[in-house]
């Protein structure tokens, strides 16, 4: 009993994969943040090319 407790005590892997975790969390909400503003400007961009090809 006490050696499976040494192991768990020394085992990491649990934490690495909570860190690899809280990583892929960091960079999608990164991601979802350029989206949006791309998003943004890319319908100001849309909206002021239909405005002048209705124009013409």
């Amino acid at each position: 009993m006490k050696a499976t407790l040494k192991r768990f005590v020394k085992d990491e892997s649990g934490a690495t994969a909570i860190e690899y975790g809280l990583i892929a969390a960091g960079i999608s909400v990164a991601i979802i943040a350029v989206v949006n503003s791309l998003g943004a400007q890319l319908k100001t961009t849309f909206t002021t090319v239909t405005a002048k090809l209705a124009a013409q």
